[in-house]
């Protein structure tokens, strides 16, 4: 009997629960042609949607009756009652509104849009004080358009490109997600992430980059686009920044509307270009349709920017967006067409209800553990826009070509480090199966990774390696395994047998390119030594901004010697001799710390750090212990180092990024554990690396760096006004280095090495750089302030290619 109650309850409150679909089409009544965008709204609720772009829309309501509004601005708001117990189609066909207004008068060298942008503004601030909380949920689809279609592995996608890409644009990706945000005064926002899928050729990480996150209020003063801020058309200052006109007045309903046309008043800045809807009377922003200007534009890649945004009024006469609507289409380079759309429409808004301060922490956005989860009959009954019929077509192809069993020449890559057999295992790719260093000659390299085990908690890395000269066989594995729901806690494990590079951790190199010198220039930037031994790590987050590691290391080092003379090239040249280090053991023990202010989003899986949006850097530390008696070690040494690194927001979107690095020691170091100055090749630079010294030149076991690097984007160039170059988007930056270094008598009581230089007085050296934001390169100038004598003047070639 119980049990039969129990049943008939849960069947009362499910179909107390139930719901049903609203849906139709909006149209104009004489043309009979769709009204994108539409607004629909449910009188006296918080309930509404808006149309797709084919006119098309759909709401989830409960049983009920309801006045239902379908409004466009220009056309007469119709309004239905409706007694809903079933799913219902209604279709909504709008007459236009002719007005007639009084002339508008215009002084003599005064333009009236200027009294009401004023006017606007003072409504944006009156809003402002008005509002203190609001949450809201959203409905966010997202579409990927290319001319060929995306293959996608983990979390990168690729997609091949021809000499010229002049094909048309198809959706190759869709995503879809349901989220709730949360915002209270005067920055705080968070977003949950409540269910997501996706087209089968994407992974679920990627629905992070839409919500209601992305939805930017043009109420606000600066919109973020490209990480630039834009000043917006409603903004304090926007008066002396953009020329307004009135473009025409229409109507809605009883309510006059004035269309103003706006545009930077120079076309050279960047900023918005379009028109602002703007109600007669409260002066409120109702609509907006922008693009974005050439100045804008990063290196010209994009055809089309365009933003469309609503707003509706909701309780105390506070507007807040209904949707924004995002179309973007570029070409990179006239080889690669792309584009993309975000459509989101935000409903249920709670206006000033109390929101917790305790609420919001680093989290800003999460996504709930059963996202993924959600089934077809979850989807039916949540509110979302329709989909089109290119949409209904691309789900079903996309799905179709990934249902298609791949081989391993899917995805092979003769350009690739590594190549994916399955979503578990990769092996080595072809680019990294061969290197060259003059203490090993050629060697053949070959490993694997295996991953993605216990649902991302689980991993294992395997390298192993043949030199031809030397005779030895290297190899290296490591593995790990992630604790708790966003695998906040890690335990690592590693055991080798390889040639390390000396002061390998203050080298920005990679391995091609020290094959390639090798190889062509008989000039080998590295020193080797081998080493063997195991290290065991533990690190946990103990709270959102703090972890803490403790670890063992066991290490047995020897030096490498030089075993060939082959090259290429300059056969009468001699390769260098290999420094020697300092033989022998160690056992050492280390712990460390970590200080992250930045916000975070939890994916699901794991949090991933997002930029900085304040002043505070990030700090690391770590201490390493090394024993005679209580370890067994051979030396007697501690070491401390201390990092920090982040960046300033100097003006507009200008950022100072910042580097300091800080090592003092105690007892005997060996050479191979001093810490060495980034140093460079000729004509070569790295971020944060000292242009006018060499790789592993300075070096010591007391050491203080500071590096400062400005980015000023184009705006010097724009401010210089020099025709031509001015449009050209170049970017301006100038960098900055300080080091102090020393070594102790400790360490160089067992120091082979003789010919080393230390700065017991700062050196100094700065330059500036030009570069273009479609290239992944910068032309770099530099000059040493002090200690002038050898490379006094640089130039050099900045690349991540290096």
């Amino acid at each position: 009997m119980k049990t039969f109650l129990s049943i008939l309850l849960i069947s009362f409150s499910l179909a107390g629960a139930q719901s049903f679909t609203v849906k139709g089409k909006v149209t104009d009544a004489q043309t009979g042609k769709p009204l994108s965008f539409a607004n629909m709204i449910l009188a006296g609720t918080s309930k509404g949607t808006s149309s797709n772009i084919e006119g098309e829309y759909q709401i989830k309501l409960e049983k009920g009756r309801y006045f239902f509004a379908a409004s466009y601005i220009g056309f007469k708001t119709d309004t239905v009652e409706i007694n809903l117990n079933q799913n219902l189609e209604l279709n909504f066909k709008l007459k236009k509104v002719s007005i007639n207004l009084p002339e508008v008068t215009v002084l003599p060298k005064e333009n009236p849009a200027l009294e009401i942008i004023k006017r606007a503004i003072e409504a944006k601030h009156k809003r402002d004080k008005k509002l203190n909380t609001y949450s809201f949920t959203a409905y966010t689809k997202g579409l990927i358009k290319t001319t060929k279609d995306i293959s996608t592995s983990g979390n990168s996608a690729s997609i091949d490109i021809g000499e010229k890409d002049t094909a048309a644009l198809k959706i190759t990706g869709l995503l879809e997600n349901q989220s709730v945000g949360y915002y209270k005064k005067p920055n705080n926002y968070k977003e949950k992430i409540i269910a997501q899928k996706q087209s089968s050729n994407f992974s679920s990480s990627i629905n992070v980059l839409t919500g209601g996150r992305i939805v930017q209020s043009f109420y606000k003063d600066d919109i973020q686009f490209f990480d630039s801020p834009l000043l917006s058309p409603l903004a304090d200052d926007a008066l002396d920044y953009y020329y307004y006109y009135i473009e025409d007045t229409v109507a809605q309903d009883n309510q006059n509307i004035f269309q103003i046309y706006f545009t930077p008043d120079d076309e050279s800045d960047p900023g918005f270009y379009g028109r602002l809807f703007i109600a007669d009377g409260s002066f409120a922003l109702l609509k907006i349709d922008t693009k974005l200007n050439d100045a804008a534009n990063p290196g010209g890649i994009f055809t089309n920017v365009n933003v469309f945004q609503q707003f509706v009024v909701y309780q105390d006469n506070i507007y807040m967006p209904i949707d924004y609507r995002l179309f973007v289409e570029g070409n990179f380079l006239g080889i690669a067409k792309f584009g993309f759309e975000i459509n989101s429409i935000m409903y249920d808004y709670e206006i000033n209800n109390k929101i917790s301060d305790d609420f919001f922490d680093k989290a800003v956005l999460t996504v709930s553990g059963d996202a993924d989860k959600k089934d077809s009959l979850y989807w039916k009954g949540v509110q979302t826009i329709p989909n089109t019929k290119d949409e209904f077509a691309a789900y079903k192809r996309i799905d179709s070509l990934e249902a298609i069993p791949k081989n391993f020449w899917d995805e092979f890559s003769f350009l690739s480090d590594n190549v994916r057999l399955n979503e578990n295992l990769s092996i080595t790719g072809p680019m990294g199966l061969y290197s060259f260093n003059r203490v090993e000659e050629h060697r053949l390299n070959f490993g694997f990774a295996i991953g993605n085990f216990e649902n991302k908690r689980f991993g294992v890395t395997a390298d192993f390696g043949y030199g031809f000269s030397d005779k030895k066989i290297k190899s290296e594995i490591k593995t790990h395994y992630y604790f708790g729901d966003y695998r906040t806690n890690r335990i690592y494990f590693s055991a080798y047998n390889k040639i390390n590079g000396l002061f390998d951790e203050s080298i920005k190199y990679n391995d091609l390119t020290s094959t390639l010198f090798n190889l062509i220039s008989k000039y080998d930037f590295r020193d080797y030594y081998y080493t063997k031994g195991f290290e065991l790590d533990f690190k946990s987050e103990v709270t959102q901004i703090l972890e803490l590691g403790i670890g063992f290391v066991n290490r047995t080092d020897n030096s490498g010697f030089v075993n060939t003379d082959f090259s290429f090239f300059n056969k009468d040249k001699h390769y260098r001799i290999n420094k020697p280090i300092y033989e022998t053991k160690i056992n050492a023990v280390k712990g460390s710390f970590s200080f992250d202010f930045r916000n975070f989003i939890e994916d699901g899986y794991f949090r991933r750090r997002i930029s900085r949006e304040n002043f505070l850097p990030t700090i690391n530390g770590e201490i390493l212990f090394s024993d005679k008696n209580t370890l067994n070690s051979n030396l007697d040494f501690k070491i401390y180092k201390i990092n920090a690194e982040g960046e300033i927001k100097t003006f507009g979107s200008s950022k100072l990024s910042y580097e300091i690095n800080g090592i003092t020691s105690e007892g005997n170091v060996p050479y191979q554990m001093l810490y060495a100055l980034a140093g460079n090749i000729e004509s070569s630079g790295k971020n944060f690396s000292f242009r006018t010294l060499k790789i592993g030149e300075v070096f010591g076991d007391k050491v203080f760096t500071f590096g400062a690097e400005q980015n000023f984007g184009d705006r010097l160039f724009r401010f210089l006004q020099i025709p031509v170059i001015k449009d050209m988007q170049l970017q301006f930056g100038a960098h900055f280095n300080m080091a102090l270094s020393d070594i102790s008598k400790g360490s160089k009581s067992i120091l082979y090495v003789t010919d080393y230089k230390i700065f017991k007085h700062p050196f100094y050296e700065a330059g500036f750089s030009i570069g273009h934001i479609l290239f992944p390169l910068k032309l770099e100038f530099t000059w040493k302030l002090n200690y002038r004598g050898e490379n006094n003047f640089v130039f050099g070639i900045n690349t991540f290619a290096l």
